[in-house]
Parts: structure tokens; sequence; C-alpha cells
């Protein structure tokens, strides 16, 4: 028995070490894709709010998302409770039913429960980060993380993993399709539309102008990240490896979650060059990351195929979806993450119950609407009373100037 929880507890330490490592793929994804005035302040960002997230979640959010009996509104309202420190003599009956519990036996330490699920919480930040590139101050960003590591994410988290109403009713989310994705890209869109676009990302007749990124192969690099660590996002959330069923099942996640992105990959390229006759980098690297994020919610159960197959009904969605938000509706994304987090992500959920005969499409649903319309109406307030006290907006000057000047004072190309 020793050796299993040792077995499982080094499993989910290192899956979470994997999850952590996607922060650098969100770094590098995001300063490839914004201007080279704006990466300093791009990278300060991502290592401030993933910094943010492991101690916001420390302080509070652990407790808030497994609340077990300490309610407000059983299934709904968790208490908001606080703790500083971590240890296995805690009851469980103060934390709940925490991931590597099943039925009193556990499979792996608290700590290592902890760690595997704080990189989460900053998983569903980075991806407010990649949005709000470009004209988004520093410190109203950093309250903002602060309010949604510790109160947002934690809250929906609940319903889901912590025992509350979407789990009671059959919600299916294996790895976080809605709970970590498309809360991240509802809290971003939120943030947007108060935030406004870009300086000059849009002419006076509406026109969307090109903003190229400063470096492409860095981008690139990101997506590679982001790719290896989705075996420990999704893989890990086995929960397990120490049983030969077990085993068998981490193999069929990390299968399937690679040939999800394949298949979004080969998508969009197909489709750029269908429409454009030129094959789009940046619609590749966007299919890679909309095929991870549409099999996250159902990585088990389909076959290697079928994940191909859920993989490039992301790519494509991530395509057109791009093109909808920056054409259409003139909502500024630099790097596409609404639509590869949040409206793939909506896909990845509504796709579980073709594979998985346990899941209904009506709870699929429910899910979406709980998760999307909560986090998106939370963030919302939550950026509108950051905005009355601290300006979230760069100035037209310091837009032009970059962040890298205004917010940080040092430019990462001061060769340009």
């Amino acid at each position: 028995m020793e050796t299993i929880f040792a077995l499982d507890t080094f499993y989910a330490v290192m899956s979470g070490a994997l999850v952590m490592f996607m922060a650098a793929g969100f770094t590098m994804l995001e300063a490839g894709l914004v201007q080279k005035k704006d990466v300093s302040e791009i990278v300060t960002k991502n290592i401030g709010l993933y910094s943010i997230a492991c101690i916001m979640y420390l302080v509070c959010g652990f407790m808030v998302m497994y609340p077990g009996d300490a309610t407000i509104i059983a299934g709904i309202l968790p208490e908001f409770a606080t703790s500083w420190g971590l240890s296995t003599s805690l009851p469980n009956d103060q934390i709940g039913m925490p991931y590597g519990m099943d039925e009193g036996v556990t499979y792996y330490s608290q700590q290592a429960d902890f760690f595997f699920q704080v990189v989460f919480v900053a998983t569903a930040m980075s991806i407010v980060s990649g949005a709000v590139a470009g004209r988004m101050k520093l410190i109203p960003f950093f309250l903002f993380a602060i309010v949604l590591t510790g109160v947002i994410y934690p809250i929906q988290g609940y319903w889901n993993w912590g025992g509350g109403f979407l789990s009671e009713m059959g919600y299916s989310d294996y790895a976080g399709s809605g709970t970590v994705h498309l809360c991240g890209a509802a809290a971003a869109l939120a943030v947007v539309l108060v935030l406004g676009p870009r300086n000059g990302k849009y002419a006076a007749d509406g026109t969307s102008q090109p903003m190229p990124g400063s470096n492409i192969p860095m981008a690139a690099l990101g997506v590679w990240i982001l790719w290896l660590g989705w075996f420990g996002f999704n893989g890990g959330s086995e929960l397990k490896v120490s049983t030969e069923a077990a085993a068998i099942a981490v193999s069929q996640v990390f299968l399937n979650t690679n040939m999800a992105a394949a298949g979004g990959v080969v998508t969009a390229i197909l489709l750029s060059l269908l429409l454009t006759k030129k094959m789009d980098v940046t619609m590749a690297m966007n299919g890679a990351i909309a095929g991870l994020v549409a099999i996250t919610a159902g990585p088990s159960a389909p076959s290697a195929g079928t994940a191909v197959l859920i993989g490039a009904a992301g790519g494509a969605l991530v395509y057109f979806s791009i093109l909808f938000f920056d054409k259409t509706l003139k909502i500024d994304d630099p790097v596409g993450a609404i639509s590869a987090h949040g409206i793939v992500g909506i896909l990845g959920v509504l796709a579980v119950p073709v594979t998985n005969a346990d899941a209904s499409l009506y709870n699929q649903l429910v899910g979406v609407i709980s998760i999307a319309g909560f986090t998106f109406l939370a963030s919302l307030a939550t950026i509108f009373v950051i905005n009355k006290f601290v300006p979230i907006r760069a100035s037209d000057e310091e837009q032009y100037a970059g962040l890298d000047s205004s917010e940080i004072g040092v430019e990462a190309y001061p060769e340009f």
C-alpha cells in the first residue's frame, strides 16, 4: 500500500510539474504574438499571475473549492474559508473529497493534490492574459487575478470537482474543457469588453488592421511546450497510475491528447490553404491548442481515431471563430484565446456524450451555461469595480510607446 501511495503521489506531482511548465508555454506564445514593444510586459504579467494564483489558492481557493459540508447554499455556494499551510493531518471532512480520494482510500498526498490543482488555476488566468495583451495595465490585471484565482474559479470549480450541483447531476468534464478553459475564456471576454481593442487595431471604417507578432518561432515554441504540458493536464487527471487498468487508461489519455492536437493542426492548415491560398502559421498554432482543448473534457473514452476527429472539429471551429470575433464582432483578442479556449471549450464539453454513454447533452449544456454565465458576470462586475478605482486601460500614448516602456522600464528588444 505504501508503494502504491508513493507511486501515485509521484505521478500526481510530476503531472503537476508538466502543467506548471505550460505557464512557460503561454508566456512564449503570447510574447511571440504581440508586438516587440509589449513583450517584457507579457513576461512580467505571466510570471506574476502564476505566483498570485499559487498564493491565492493556498490562502483561500483550495478551501472554497473543497468545502465539504461548509456551504452557504449546498451544491451552489461554498463558505469562504481561509487557510495557511497544508498538512496531511487535516481532516478530510474539512476539505471535502479532493482528487485522490475514493471511498476513504488515499491515492496520493494532500500536498500533491493541492499542487496538481493550483497549476490548473494558473492556466485559467493565463487565458485572460493573452486576450488582454497590448493594452491592459499590470496593477489592475494583478488585482483581477487575485479575485479570479481566489474566488471566481474556486466557486465554479466546486460545482464540478468539489461535490457541487454539476457533479451531482452528472455533468462530465474529465480535465476541464469547461471548468478551466471555458472559465478562463469567459473571464477574458468580460475583461476585453470593458477594456476595448488595442489602439490602431480597427480603422475608422471598422476594418481590422494586422498587428504582426514579434517572434513566430517563439510563439511556436510556446505551442510545443503547451502540447507537452497537456499530457500532464489530461493524463494526470486520471489521478493514479499504480494499477494495470489505470496505466492503460493513462496511456489512452496520452494517445488521444496527442492525436486530437494533430487533428486540430491539420484541419486549421487545410482550411487556411483552401480559403486564403496560404498556410497561416498562427492558425496552425491555434489549431493545435483547439484540438487539445476539445479533447480535454473526455480524453479517456474515445478511440485514437475519434480523438483525431474531435481535434479536427476544434481546429475548424477555432479558425472561423477567430475570424468572427475579429472581423464581425470587432473584439480584439491578440492570441485567439477566447476562441481557442472558450468556443472550443464549449465544443469539448458538448462532445462528451458522443463517446461517453453515461453523459447526457442536457447535463453538459447546463454545465456550459452555468460556468460561462457565472464566470462572465462575476468577472464583469469585478473588472467594473477595479476600473472605477484603478483605470485598466493604458493610454494611447502608452500603447504607442509600448507597455515595456510605460509599465516595466525594460525593453525585450532594445535594439529595435
